[in-house]
């Protein structure tokens, strides 16, 4: 009998069972989908508003804080030697019962749940029921159960191995949901494939693949083989009676390899696992399959100590990657909504600004098989979190079982993408244990070290030998001199999370570090304007109006956008002048920080920014909003994390350009340096010829006519090679001479949607075409372009709507920074700033 899955989708119900719930919910069933959540199901039945709107957070907090039932009925014509129920995942805490006969208890959102039903189902139709605890109480009363461990936000999240974001981030809304989130399906089988796990390796020119399959039976008289099939040749390996394990090896010879984008083609092979009956040799059926593609790479953390301290560098295929990256927090705070389309979506904004790595943070899931996949077609490198983060964890049972549990069940699942390179411990955790006073409050207690330092090292080697490990982010590896006991977050050692700037200081301050590595770095900004108005429907929206206040998490959060934006311009009174300058200050931020940060090369070996996406409508530090539209940082990304880039940079005797190659091209040529004023005239120029291996650097000194500015509110650098140029304006853009934009403009149709062609008459800095104001839909293909006077730059939109020229340049459309800098000349405060 071959394997045979039967989804059960439909016919679910929700039943509110206990709390505090709207009059007249109580009794009534509530059609429910599976997968899906009860926030969602209430929504869609018109019993709830949409939970992102206004403070429909504070208004359906009683969902969190009631027990629910889902219950459906499902038929069954053959009950079979094998018959399983298959929850792929249930959050959290839940009771199952089949026709009244419990089948086990659920503990743990990030694990999957198999029930033998052989005494419980019967023929016809089967009545399933599934009881879910109140998240937040259950959060509570474990934390009591399990003594008091510190954490950030309200509920001890901690104690629930369940998203902890799903309790509210400083970026999240606290939903505290209950559903169950994956699929659901009943199996008949006589023998099937329980797990294949591939662990790979290289060998100059050979592939080397061990394929470790586990089968489980419903009896030992069936002989049993396995044909595994990879690139054109099978083979076969029997399995004794008592045989449930077996390792199956393979060779490919002139293996192509796997490379990150940028490096190379992502190459993958195709993996076929067969389990075969041959107790009959002239049948020989197939009982299960599997399909899978893998990849064959090598993976190296480098954290050999040298002159400036402790590098983090990751080496694939024994190649030094400059890792420009992002972090990735659930695409949704209800993730059953993420498909597959969705992740691609996301991932193509990934590459459109540049990417080679995300981060899949540790307060969020193991992502399902649609992310790693199209990680791996593309060539994403994966840092995947254990899930822990910014909290102290008990070691005690019963968490101690079920976080080992959901540790092999995630690495095993995870094994053979390619694209996973790196499995890290925990988020902060080690960090916090001393920077945010834990230890002492602890007093005694365990916090998670038994985890991070012994159990997750011990399964990844054990599992996954392939991919690497790191017990933290940051962390402070071991070997560099600073002890036992460092704080793990020292910028000439490892991985470092930077967010004294932005919580404290200016993003001028990034300049401040000459990082290894640098794992989280951030600036906030409001959403796209069409996701804002969407989701806040204050009258009058401002910055500090109730629905924008609910949707800003981060403490003192408008304080610190307003601190960080007063020393570049000034604080406009306008709610949609005040959205775009917050918009371009985070823009400018982090071009900034990855700019600075790129030009440390070779000292620093990458960076990974906070973070690609949000969960939903938001002001966050996110790139692109809740909605899925970019955000002007979006664009600066693209733009600072080119492959070939030419970055201006302050040094200890003036300016220096810095030429960074990340290509296997030499990059040769004359590099022009100008000095101009902002009416385009050249006060001083040189022409320095530049040298640049493959994946190499070259710092060029400025000489000083050019460095040096004789009225620097109305003068800048520009540097240019082959094309790429870099722009160093000595004064900020408050306390520059920059004049009101003049530009002319024309639009003409494409078969996409539009091409808008604008020439400046003045210098015009940061022109961005704000699409979603004038298409909620569209998409534009650049955006924070500085025009000299006399250039012009054409912008591609893609649209179905009818626009036109007025549309597409009215003022609040398309915006540029002259439009925030006051038309009064005034000496500047400051002598340098980056473009």
């Amino acid at each position: 009998m071959r394997l045979r899955r039967t989804d059960v989708r439909d016919g679910w119900t929700l039943l509110h069972l206990e709390g505090r719930a709207p009059v007249g919910l109580g009794g009534v069933r509530v059609p429910a989908e599976v997968p899906g959540t009860v926030h969602t199901a209430l929504h869609a039945a018109g019993i709830t508003e949409d939970p992102y709107l206004d403070d429909q957070e504070s208004a359906q907090a009683w969902i969190g804080r009631s027990r629910w039932r889902y219950r459906t009925d499902f038929d069954l014509d053959d009950l079979g030697p094998g018959l399983d129920l298959v929850f792929d995942g249930i959050d959290t805490v839940a009771t199952v019962r089949l026709n009244g006969h419990e089948l086990g208890r659920s503990e743990n959102m990030h694990r999957s749940y198999r029930y033998d039903i052989r005494a419980a189902a019967r023929r016809g139709s089967n009545a399933l029921e599934v009881d879910l605890e109140s998240p937040v109480r259950e959060a509570d009363r474990r934390s009591l159960e399990l003594g008091y461990r510190p954490h950030v936000n309200s509920h001890p999240f901690n104690a629930l191995r369940k998203m902890a974001s799903s309790f509210g981030w400083d970026w999240g809304i606290d939903t505290a949901s209950v559903g169950i989130w994956r699929p659901v399906r009943v199996e008949r089988w006589t023998a099937r494939l329980s797990d294949v796990r591939p662990v790979v390796t290289v060998e100059g020119s050979l592939g080397l693949l061990a394929l470790h399959i586990d089968v489980a039976r419903t009896d030992r008289d069936r002989r049993l083989a396995v044909l595994v099939t990879i690139g054109g040749r099978t083979i076969r390996a029997d399995l004794g009676r008592d045989t449930d394990r077996i390792v199956v090896d393979a060779e490919v010879p002139d293996v192509r390899l796997w490379w990150p984008r940028g490096h190379g083609d992502p190459a993958l092979y195709d993996v076929t696992v067969a389990l075969i009956d041959v107790s009959d040799p002239a049948s020989e059926a197939v009982l299960d399959e599997r399909d899978q593609r893998i990849g064959f790479r090598t993976v190296h953390l480098d954290t050999t100590p040298d002159e400036h301290g402790t590098p983090f560098t990751v080496r694939i295929n024994g190649r030094r990657i400059e890792v420009r990256g992002a972090n990735w927090i659930p695409d949704d705070a209800f993730p059953h909504r993420v498909t597959r389309d969705r992740y691609a979506a996301r991932i193509g904004q990934a590459t459109f600004a540049g990417l080679n790595l995300l981060r899949v943070w540790g307060g969020g899931i193991y992502e399902s098989d649609d992310f790693y996949d199209l990680c791996d077609e593309r060539g994403i490198l994966v840092m995947q979190d254990f899930l822990f983060a910014c909290a102290a964890y008990a070691e005690e049972e019963p968490l101690r079982g079920e976080v080992e549990a959901e540790a092999r069940e995630a690495v095993t699942r995870l094994a053979g993408h390619p694209s996973l390179v790196i499995l890290n411990g925990n988020n902060e955790n080690l960090w916090g244990l001393h920077e945010w006073g834990y230890l002492s409050r602890l007093d005694g207690a365990t916090w998670g070290a038994w985890y991070y330092h012994d159990l997750l090292p011990r399964i990844v080697e054990e599992l996954a030998p392939h991919i690497g490990y790191t017990p933290g982010s940051p962390f402070t590896p071991a070997g560099s001199g600073l002890g036992d006991d460092p704080d793990h977050n020292d910028p000439r050692h490892g991985s470092i999370h930077i967010w004294d700037v932005w919580n404290e200081k200016d993003y001028l301050h990034y300049l401040d570090y000459t990082p290894r590595f640098v794992a989280e770095f951030g600036w906030q900004a409001p959403p796209a304007w069409a996701t804002l108005t969407r989701a806040v429907s204050d009258d009058p929206l401002t910055p500090e109006s109730p629905g924008m206040v609910v949707h800003q998490k981060a403490v003192n959060g408008n304080d610190k956008l307003t601190d960080g934006l007063l020393p570049h311009l000034r604080l406009p009174n306008d709610m949609s002048d005040w959205h775009w300058a917050m918009q371009l200050n985070q823009a400018a931020a982090i071009r900034t920080g990855i700019g600075w940060f790129r030009s440390r090369a070779p000292i620093c070996s990458g960076t990974i920014v906070w973070q690609l996406n949000d969960c939903w409508p938001v002001t966050s530090w996110s790139a692109v909003d809740g909605d899925g539209r970019a955000k002007p940082m979006l664009y600066a990304l693209r733009h600072i994390n080119r492959e070939q880039l030419v970055t201006i940079q302050p040094a200890p005797d003036g300016l220096e350009a810095a030429v960074l190659n990340d290509t296997d091209r030499r990059w040769d040529g004359e590099l022009l340096l100008e000095r101009r004023d902002y009416e385009g005239a050249i006060l001083a120029e040189a022409t320095i010829a530049v040298a640049v291996g493959p994946r190499g650097a070259q710092r060029v000194r400025i000489p000083d006519e050019i460095g040096t500015a004789s009225s620097p509110e109305r003068e800048l650098v520009v540097a240019a090679l082959h094309g790429v140029r870099a722009l160093w304006f000595f004064a900020e853009y408050r306390d520059s001479a920059l004049a009101s934009a003049s530009f002319r403009a024309e639009v003409s149709r494409i078969p996409e949607g539009y091409e808008l062609t604008v020439q400046a008459r003045t210098l015009i800095r940061d022109l961005t075409l704000l699409i979603d104001k004038a298409d909620p839909a569209g998409f534009v293909d650049d955006a924070l372009v500085t025009l000299l006077p006399g250039e012009q730059t054409t912008l591609r939109i893609h649209s179905t709507e009818e626009l036109d020229l007025e549309t597409l340049s009215a003022p609040d459309v398309l915006r540029s920074a002259n439009q925030l800098v006051p038309s009064v000349q005034v000496m500047p405060r400051r002598a340098q700033v980056r473009a």
